[in-house]
């Protein structure tokens, strides 16, 4: 898990790199959905198997914090709840928890995955 957790965040933090040098050259709304799309959506994928492990959790976090700052271009001692809650994202934990409560919840009523 941990080497998944290390892969994952570096390949991240490698687009936002790459992200932050056409944040100038695009429009704001533009960036924002490029940021969302190519960085949070790697961030999600498949973390769900990650509950319960709040020592990987912590460095996904920060790759969403990151990535948030880049969108809206804050300074690293900003609270980044507000942003978040601007972007319509959880923090990583409480991602987690709707994912596994999304599919108790398919399970339940029979349209979960096979």
């Amino acid at each position: 898990m941990w080497t998944h957790v290390i892969w994952t965040a570096s390949r991240i933090f490698g687009a936002l790199r790459q992200l932050r040098t056409i944040r100038r050259s695009v429009p704001a709304d533009t960036f924002q959905e490029l940021v969302v799309s190519l960085v949070l959506s790697r961030l999600h994928y498949g973390n769900a198997t990650l509950a319960g492990l709040e020592w990987l959790i912590t460095e996904l976090q920060a790759v969403m914090s990151v990535g948030a700052r880049l969108i809206f271009n804050v300074d690293r001692r900003e609270d980044i709840t507000p942003l978040l809650h601007q972007l319509h994202q959880l923090r990583v934990p409480q991602r987690i928890t709707f994912e596994l409560a999304t599919l108790m919840f398919q399970c339940v009523n029979g349209t979960a995955p096979g």
